[in-house]
């Protein structure tokens, strides 16, 4: 059964279409990860796109969307939704099809930096990085062995890892 993650950013333009394409190679076959912002910018930020493409992705399958796509009758059953920008984090959510498990997966947003091509490379490159630390934590939990609680627990701990920020 594979199983559908939700990845939440206000403007789904980099980190959660980041994270949406690291769970669709890491997870293949086991999820079916998908992303959404709460005002999405209606585009994809193109240094997103560049560094996507850079490690051979697919990038023509990216789209900035509203999470109302999700949250519609007919919408997938969800079942984990995690946002990764803090202000996604503290919005108000649409009710879910499918009751998924929550947690927040704080990132700090590339797309804020200012400076050089370099330099936003740079915090491009470091938000992917973290993100893959804590999807690979993720698609290698015994899903299938773990109880709710623990399950939440151990999804809430991946959000919350300070030794991911360094590794």
């Amino acid at each position: 059964m594979t199983l559908n993650v939700l990845f939440l950013c206000t403007g789904n333009s980099a980190r959660s279409i980041m994270a949406e394409a690291l769970l669709n190679r890491l997870g293949a076959g086991k999820f079916k990860a998908l992303s959404a912002g709460s005002m999405p910018k209606g585009e994809v930020n193109p240094h997103a796109l560049h560094l996507l493409a850079s490690l051979n992705y697919d990038t023509s399958v990216f789209r900035s969307k509203a999470w109302e796509e999700f949250a519609a009758p007919g919408g997938p059953e969800l079942n984990f939704v995690f946002t990764v920008c803090d202000n996604a984090a503290g919005e108000v959510c649409p009710i879910w099809p499918g009751q998924p498990m929550t947690a927040h997966w704080g990132i700090p947003d590339p797309a804020a930096v200012e400076g050089t091509d370099a330099e936003i490379a740079v915090a491009f490159a470091e938000a992917y990085r973290q993100l893959k630390n804590r999807i690979e934590a993720f698609v290698n939990l015994p899903l299938s062995s773990l109880g709710g609680v623990a399950l939440q627990r151990h999804i809430d701990d991946i959000g919350a890892a300070d030794s991911l920020q360094g590794a």
